[in-house]
């Protein structure tokens, strides 16, 4: 059985190792001169753990990453709302986006990643399944499903970076007016970072003084960083279906959510692990991930609600007090429900693969 994955960023290249693991021959078309990603950090949650776990490869992404726990959530002027304990918690592994995918890169032969391939159709594609992994203006998607809405503005912008550091700080969230951001220390010293804000689209901002008010180190972290990204965070609308005929929608191709969980391409492991699960099965594909996917989703968008979109000075004190009187077990319970995940049909902790000898 043949399967060409369109797009080769970590959920296409996640979903070239999982089908080839049981058995697929598998190539890679991307539409980029080269293999690469861009970005900062992305924290592996436990159930992208237990993906690469599946995959074979979670050793070698500990081995590059950092493992990470306690932390907490602090209000813009520094104060602590909310302390993580260790307890009762899998750790996260903090990466820069670029070794995640150079982990999943090194596992494929490069006689089957192909280059500077447009694919403009599903029709010219010769395989029995089709995984449409090209991201959240996916063509492949526009085609499959004419009549589903396309991307649509989240309303915020969003900055990211890796400041060089070094610094020993613990994993935080900070929510302000309008605002939030993220720290994700790497183990090296770097730190990873995340700044957004409510803002129209294309906004001419800066977020070093946007931030410049909030608690230490976030300013000197947005100031000491050469190489900024900068994006307007947009969400897909849910999708009624995943797949049509041969093809498989998978990652932001399927399911594009808000950054408010960190689970974007968490989600994407689920997927590309999955569909080698049931063995290329479409139905039992979006039988699985769109309910589960789509429950994401909406957790994050949720969290943003929470979050980054509360501004009026007595919801912010609502908000923060409600952070302040949530037990931290309860706070623990939450993030759980959405890094509790499993292969299908299998529970495996230890890092083999269920499917292959």
């Amino acid at each position: 059985m043949k399967a060409i994955v369109v797009g080769g960023g970590i959920g296409g290249l996640a979903t070239a190792v999982s089908l080839r693991r049981v058995g697929w021959e598998v190539v890679v078309y991307e539409r980029a001169a080269t293999f690469g990603e861009i970005g900062a950090g992305v924290g592996v949650m436990p159930n992208a753990l237990r993906a690469l776990e599946w995959m074979g490869l979670a050793d070698e992404a500990r081995r590059l990453g950092t493992p990470r726990v306690s932390g907490g959530v602090r209000a813009s002027d520094g104060r602590w709302l909310m302390h993580l304990p260790d307890i009762g918690q899998e750790k996260v592994i903090a990466m820069h986006r670029a070794d995640l995918h150079g982990v999943l890169l090194r596992a494929l032969p490069p006689e089957i990643l192909f280059n500077n391939v447009e694919v403009t159709g599903v029709d010219e594609l010769d395989a029995d399944l089709v995984v449409a992994a090209d991201g959240i203006n996916s063509r492949l998607r526009a085609e499959l499903l004419p009549g589903a809405p396309g991307p649509v503005y989240a309303g915020a912008t969003a900055w990211r970076g890796v400041a060089p550091g070094p610094y020993e700080l613990p994993i935080s969230q900070t929510l302000g007016p309008g605002g939030e951001a993220g720290i994700l220390p790497l183990g090296d010293g770097r730190v990873c970072w995340y700044v957004a804000a409510v803002a129209p689209a294309s906004a001419d901002l800066d977020p070093v003084a946007l931030f410049a008010g909030w608690h230490d180190p976030l300013p000197e972290l947005l100031a000491s960083t050469p190489d900024v990204i900068r994006h307007d965070i947009y969400e897909l609308p849910l999708l009624p279906t995943f797949v049509r005929g041969r093809v498989a929608l998978l990652g932001d191709a399927a399911h594009a959510m808000t950054p408010y969980l960190g689970q974007g391409a968490c989600m994407a492991l689920e997927d590309a692990v999955t569909l080698a699960s049931v063995d290329g099965d479409l139905a039992r594909y979006d039988a699985l991930r769109r309910p589960r996917a789509q429950s994401v989703w909406k957790g994050s968008r949720m969290a943003g609600k929470f979050g980054i979109e509360v501004r009026s000075p007595m919801a912010l004190a609502l908000r923060n007090f409600a952070f302040r009187a949530l037990p931290s077990s309860l706070a623990v319970h939450g993030m759980t429900r959405f890094s509790s995940w499993e292969v299908p049909g299998e529970v495996h902790s230890n890092g083999s693969n269920p499917l292959v000898n």
